[in-house]
């Protein structure tokens, strides 16, 4: 007969025992979670990081767009050149130095692989639009066609689209600072000047994501690559001013 306290006794062994272990399937199953908590929070932070470097871009931008109309004021108008027209000692970016606070931070987006080569270069990660800054000329340097490098210039400030962040093929040099817009009959042709996915983009042909734009009237948007695409690839050269006659 087996007494009270013996019975007791393999109880609490038993009950014991049974707590302290874990099954091989309940191991995996810990270890899973605890794997998909860490790829959670780690897609977080990429998309926090992310999202804090497009800010910074787009307030880049602004600086730039407040700056280009501080000059424009200054110099009866007009914009400054880009090295189209003029050398690297005074490309775009080095006419406004002294209308942006902090120069060297404001020229290159930080989201830009080639940001620390620019800086060395004196370059920029943003490009202005050809069709405003690189006014048309004649053979013999003569004004040719509408000439778009005048604040007053321009009839629709608010749907003209002023500066772009560059592609990753853009130089890194002072001397590329401008697209060729008129030659953006193509997607292809777009990519090889900006990056129209520089923030989330991971598609070869550049088509998700988004990157941010400078508008004339001083605005900054934040434009999906897979929208403005669609617009090229419709026949909508986006870098067009509208409402100017006479441009390719």
């Amino acid at each position: 007969m087996t007494s009270p306290e013996a019975g007791m006794t393999q109880d609490r062994i038993y009950v014991r025992s049974s707590a302290a272990g874990f099954t091989l399937v309940e191991w995996l199953v810990v270890i899973s979670v605890i794997a998909s908590l860490a790829a959670l929070a780690a897609l977080g932070a990429r998309s926090v990081m992310l999202s804090s470097k497009q800010a910074n871009c787009a307030s880049n931008l602004r600086n730039i767009g407040l700056a280009l109309h501080l000059y424009a004021q200054d110099h009866e108008g007009r914009f400054p050149e880009t090295t189209h027209t003029s050398d690297l000692e005074t490309a775009w970016i080095y006419s406004l130095k002294d209308y942006l606070g902090d120069f060297e931070k404001t020229r290159i987006c930080p989201a830009d692989p080639k940001g620390a080569e620019r800086l060395k270069a004196k370059g920029t990660s943003y490009v202005l639009n050809s069709y405003i800054f690189v006014p048309e000329v004649g053979p013999f340097g003569e004004p040719e066609g509408p000439q778009l490098n005048r604040l007053q210039a321009i009839p629709d400030p608010s749907r003209t689209m002023m500066a772009f962040v560059c592609s990753d093929g853009t130089g890194t040099g002072a001397g590329n600072d401008h697209t060729h817009s008129n030659q953006w009959t193509s997607w292809a042709a777009v990519c090889r000047d900006i990056s129209p996915d520089r923030f989330g983009g991971n598609a070869d042909d550049h088509a998700n994501g988004r990157s941010n734009y400078l508008y004339v009237d001083g605005r900054v948007e934040s434009i999906r690559a897979s929208d403005l695409k669609q617009k090229i690839e419709s026949g909508v050269n986006v870098a067009r001013p509208p409402g100017i006659e006479g441009l390719p």
